[in-house]
């Protein structure tokens, strides 16, 4: 997984080459025995948005164009570091200009979109907190600018975090990087999959009640759901005082030990219901996605505040490649908090390298945060709990890391 993901036919890129293989091309030779094998053999080589246009053109074309469309399935992601976006516009996000680039070379129709984006633009040049109505209007911008791009029926959810963790694009194998300083974010494009079913969600803090509506859980098909495997969740303006209690209560209930959760708190979650966009509306509350389905393996690993050598972090991201989740169609999560990264280890991009050191083909995202959601488990093909630290049943943390893999099936 590279960059845009994949090649001409939909195949993973390695690097920049392109592996286009098939039983027969393997023997050197290719024989295409009617005319819907020829027009899908053509149209194996467009990517999205060329492929919808072709697929108006008749029906044998639009039956063609959506068999290679179901047939592509993997996630794309696509990344904004400081060398990229170093030339780029400061506004909207470098990422956006980075985004708007690539689409128009994914292979994809995006059905969820979520991106996360440094805070930079929070700060002043003389590094001081701006009002909460200067700091919004460049946030809402970005948030604006990807509804334009995106397909109408996308999901758009975006993150605001105070640094960044996110794997190079090129290819999958790259060397991730902790941006904690510096302008830079990544997005993930999340297609259709089958047997996997992946949701957002979002829950407002109700400021005329102590107690959080369970009832809104099982609406958003978190409770009761016995397909569900992965829970990502992230609070905002969760961190200030008399707040972190509406998070935990949202949290409480979701504390099963036969899925994953993982996540932390951002500086901001980018608009997307009416209610939110509303002029002058101030909110906490907690957003994320679910992933439900058979197809789906996990696992996931603490690294508390007492990690804080090389060798001992190595050995807690040991037992995440001891779950034996597959490499391949598969991503890693880190969710650090801002008082990690190289002022912890006094070394920088420790935790990204060790992560490739033991995973070299999956790509690595992530944030640097107020504070970090997850559970520390490592979840068999059977989906059943093989292990956990004695205090799994804690998933509020602060000065950790929450290291996570999620597979989407082959």
């Amino acid at each position: 997984m590279a960059g845009a993901g994949f090649d001409p036919l939909g195949e993973v890129v390695d690097g920049s080459e392109l592996r286009v293989v098939s039983s027969l091309d393997s023997q050197g030779h290719c024989v295409l025995s009617n005319l819907a094998e020829v027009v899908e053999r053509v149209l194996s080589f467009l990517p999205i948005k060329p492929l919808l246009t072709a697929a108006c053109v008749c029906r044998l074309w639009r039956n063609c164009a959506l068999r290679k469309l179901k047939a592509r399935q993997r996630i794309v992601w696509i990344s904004s570091t400081e060398d990229t976006g170093k030339d780029l516009p400061s506004s909207p996000h470098p990422l956006f200009h980075v985004v708007k680039r690539e689409l128009e070379h994914i292979y994809v129709l995006p059905h969820i979109f979520i991106y996360v984006t440094d805070s930079l633009i929070l700060q002043t040049d003389g590094n001081d907190q701006v009002s909460k109505r200067g700091k919004k209007k460049p946030l809402c911008e970005t948030a604006a600018a990807f509804e334009k791009i995106l397909p109408k029926e996308c999901e758009i959810l975006g993150l605001t975090a105070l640094g960044i963790v996110a794997t190079p694009m090129g290819s999958s194998s790259n060397r991730p990087l902790e941006l904690e300083h510096g302008e830079a974010g990544f997005g993930l494009i999340i297609p259709k999959m089958n047997g996997v079913k992946v949701q957002t969600f979002h829950f407002i803090k109700d400021p005329k009640s102590r107690c959080f509506d369970e009832s809104k859980l099982q609406e958003a098909g978190l409770k009761n759901n016995p397909d569900l495997r992965v829970v990502l969740i992230f609070g905002y303006n969760t961190w200030r005082q008399g707040d972190t209690r509406f998070l935990t209560q949202v949290l409480g209930p979701l504390n099963e030990k036969n899925i994953i959760i993982a996540g932390g708190q951002v500086e901001y979650l980018a608009p997307f219901s009416p209610q939110m966009k509303a002029k002058g509306s101030t909110y906490t509350g907690a957003g994320g996605l679910t992933f439900s389905g058979p197809r789906i393996q996990a696992a996931s690993v603490l690294l508390d505040v007492n990690v804080d050598k090389v060798e001992t972090a190595d050995s807690v991201i040991q037992r995440l490649k001891a779950a034996n989740i597959p490499e391949e169609n598969s991503i890693g999560l880190m969710f650090a908090c801002n008082g990690r990264g190289g002022q912890h280890y006094y070394k920088d991009n420790v935790e990204a390298d060790l992560f490739r050191k033991h995973f070299p083909s999956i790509p690595l995202f992530g944030f640097f945060g107020n504070g970090e959601i997850g559970c520390d488990r490592v979840v068999g093909a059977s989906f059943t709990l093989r292990e956990c630290c004695d205090n799994r049943d804690e998933l509020l943390h602060g000065y950790c890391t929450v290291m996570t893999i999620i597979h989407f099936g082959k």
